[in-house]
């Protein structure tokens, strides 16, 4: 199956397929532009970047993106001491918050997951993602050839699932690698391709 390869943009520049701006996706070029596959290092950034994955599992990505300033409302911008506080009374709150997904289970994977990272040395959950990063890899010619899963993804997701993070499979802990540039899958060809 052929994928489709970088298209050039009504500003003369080629981009990922999926990052040209239209009417009603303008969200997607900025993300694509300014973040996605930019290196993310932090505790409290990379915490906040598996729980918007999780919560995108079955979702449109749009989805989230547009509601991410109410999901950093909701959950203390993601600080993990903070969100690890958080009581039945917070998650009650949560559930009736129309600034997110109202999702029981993401909501209580995205608390647990504050407790599992609290658990951490500072730097370590920072340590621990990285270290799954590949060495590289040929630069993707076409959509099709951008994984889902891959080999470092799956080690990945049980690492995650072995200090207690939830809603953290493979396909997430992949598309996380994507968005905090563990891996450059920009297409060949994309003005934003690094070398590696």
């Amino acid at each position: 199956m052929s994928g489709q390869g970088p298209v050039t943009g009504p500003d003369g520049l080629p981009r990922c397929p999926w990052g040209l701006e239209s009417a009603d996706r303008a969200d997607y070029r900025a993300y694509h532009d300014t973040e996605w596959g930019s290196p993310v290092h932090g505790d409290d950034a990379l915490y906040e970047r598996i729980c918007l994955e999780a919560f995108q599992s079955g979702l449109s990505w749009l989805t989230i993106l547009r509601r991410r300033e109410g999901f950093r409302a909701a959950f203390a911008d993601f600080r993990i001491a903070k969100v690890a506080a958080f009581t039945e009374a917070d998650e009650q709150r949560l559930l009736a918050d129309p600034g997110i997904i109202r999702n029981r289970a993401k909501i209580e994977a995205t608390i647990a997951n504050a407790s599992a990272a609290a658990e951490l040395d500072p730097g370590e959950l920072d340590e621990l993602i990285w270290s799954y990063a590949p060495d590289g890899r040929p630069a993707p010619r076409t959509t099709a050839d951008v994984p889902a899963i891959t080999e470092e993804s799956t080690a990945l997701s049980r690492a995650l699932k072995k200090r207690g993070f939830r809603f953290v499979g493979p396909t997430t802990a992949y598309a996380l690698m994507q968005a905090c540039g563990l891996v450059n899958d920009h297409l060949a060809g994309c003005h934003l391709r690094r070398a590696g």
